[in-house]
């Protein structure tokens, strides 16, 4: 019966024009979003931990409810670095731009409290733990080999984060927070560095031909194919629908500038298009 209602699930998303991003969350996990989340703001947190990695001193939570057990990372980072902003709330509004333009690479992130000592709480975003079995690192510095059959959809799922990283600004993309499952989906983490909204950010993606980051060579990210409905659904955005998801998780100047990039997003696409042809750019799921 779950299987069934799977692909009743499945059908009916196609069937209505959406998307899944190539080998990113499962469908019957995305039509569970709403119950883990309220999962995330209710259940019990029966033990914490500091993670002891990064800068922003991430906790481990086990949390309980009921016979359901989880994992979580807590974190709450809220502080200017130098000409950027690092902010938990920025973990909650990535969660919500993802669910609004079906990229479901980012795991579900909600704001809740935690002791971080005995008698102070502090607000932060908790996400459900990404459960993967390694991470790009690990798969380049141990020479991992990525199974025939999986290498499509890896690089596929490349040039997706390469397009989201230029959306919402990232230019903190490490090879640590690229998660890959053991049947080799793609799930992105950690976004507290995002949605930077100084000039540079509304005038250049942060990818692409003629983007912010380079390689050690000079040479550019590009953003060489990406799926026609994630494409169609995120030049459809505006300032309304995307405030109305993010809701307190942006500021207004930040919202602006996610709204800036837009076209410089299509006129990316554009010249890929002209170099490679639409049918290689813009590809159907």
């Amino acid at each position: 019966m779950k299987n069934k209602a799977v692909l009743v699930f499945l059908f009916s998303c196609l069937a209505a024009g959406g998307f899944f991003a190539l080998g990113q969350f499962l469908p019957d996990e995305i039509a569970q979003r709403e119950q883990w989340e309220k999962f995330l703001e209710t259940a019990d947190i029966v033990k914490s931990e500091l993670i002891g990695e990064g800068v922003t001193k991430p906790w481990k939570l086990y949390l309980k409810k009921g016979d359901i057990e989880k994992k979580a990372a807590w974190k709450n980072p809220e502080k200017r670095r130098g000409d950027f902003v690092d902010s938990w709330k920025y973990e909650i509004a990535a969660y919500r731009l993802d669910k609004l333009i079906g990229l479901n690479m980012v795991p579900i992130t909600i704001e809740r409290e935690f002791e971080v000592k005995k008698g102070t709480f502090k607000k932060g975003a908790l996400s459900l733990w990404a459960d993967s079995k390694y991470n790009l690192l690990d798969v380049m510095e141990k020479n991992i080999p990525i199974p025939k059959a999986a290498l499509k959809q890896t690089d596929d799922t490349k040039y997706i984060a390469r397009f989201w990283d230029s959306l919402i600004a990232n230019d903190d993309r490490t090879q640590e927070n690229f998660r890959y499952t053991e049947d080799w989906r793609t799930i992105i983490i950690d976004h507290s560095r995002a949605f930077r909204f100084s000039g540079e950010y509304k005038k250049k993606l942060i990818n692409g031909a003629n983007g912010i980051k380079r390689k050690d060579d000079g040479g550019p990210y590009l953003i060489l194919r990406v799926p026609r409905a994630l494409y169609e659904k995120v030049m459809a955005l505006d300032f309304g629908r995307i405030k109305q998801a993010v809701g307190p998780y942006l500021t207004d100047e930040e919202v602006e500038a996610i709204v800036a990039r837009l076209p410089l997003i299509k006129n990316e696409i554009a010249a890929m298009i002209k170099l490679y042809g639409e049918d290689k750019v813009l590809y159907e799921k």
